[in-house]
């Protein structure tokens, strides 16, 4: 079923103005019916600005109608917005991000000089030009670029960048790096949750025998008695 554009606005839109039920705006606008809860008890994260589905030609004022006299009648969509489909192009990056580019790039180029200028455009999202000039330490702003990890500087995901990895030692007929900087932390958590395991089985069993595992509450009664 078709969505509105805006579903959260336009789900505002519908708490405010018309008596459908939370059921009928949620199952209309794609939501669950508890963030039409937050919607309309204002405990959302960001006040909306509600979007009028009428105007926006996404519902009729009949099927508000119907929608409020039978509380299980299910809301029809007029038409549903056009849906922008990104075809070709690089990444997109927040605005917020993009100084963090440069460090990226060096970062991969430095630890992964067989992934190619393509591959790292598409990971980082940025031109091979861009790529060439941090290579060859002819970037305008090559003295204040420090390599950084393009997955902790969001840049990318762990995931993609693996993949790129593996994918480039193949076409270079090398294998594969391993990335054992977590694997001491993998053991300590492994250790640790072994130990829990093993604490909460001797708990049940004391447990179960009638034995105290916990600290022993003293009461008066109880220090004084000798």
């Amino acid at each position: 079923m078709a969505q509105p554009l805006m579903p959260h606005a336009t789900a505002s839109w519908l708490v405010d103005n018309t008596s459908l039920s939370f059921e009928q705006i949620a199952e209309f606008c794609g939501l669950h019916i508890l963030e039409v809860q937050a919607i309309a008890d204002d405990t959302a994260a960001t006040k909306l600005t509600g979007r009028d589905p009428v105007r926006a030609h996404e519902l009729t004022l009949d099927e508000i109608e119907k929608g409020q006299a039978d509380p299980n009648y299910t809301l029809q969509m007029l038409k549903g917005p056009e849906q922008v489909r990104r075809t070709k192009g690089p990444r997109y990056t927040p605005v917020s991000k993009r100084q963090d580019k440069p460090d990226g790039i060096a970062w991969i180029i430095r630890n992964h000089p067989e992934i190619t200028d393509g591959a790292i455009s598409g990971l980082i999202g940025t031109t091979r030009t861009t790529i060439a000039a941090i290579r060859d330490r002819s970037h305008w702003n090559i003295a204040n670029i420090t390599p950084k990890d393009p997955v902790t500087l969001g840049l990318t995901t762990q995931r993609e960048l693996d993949a790129a990895v593996a994918k480039a030692a193949k076409a270079a007929g090398i294998e594969a790096p391993v990335d054992t900087r977590l694997e001491g932390d993998r053991e300590a958590l492994l250790e640790q949750l072994r130990a829990e395991r093993e604490q909460a089985a001797r708990d049940a069993e004391a447990a179960a025998n009638g034995e105290a595992t916990g600290p022993v509450e003293h009461t008066a009664e109880t220090l004084f008695k000798r």
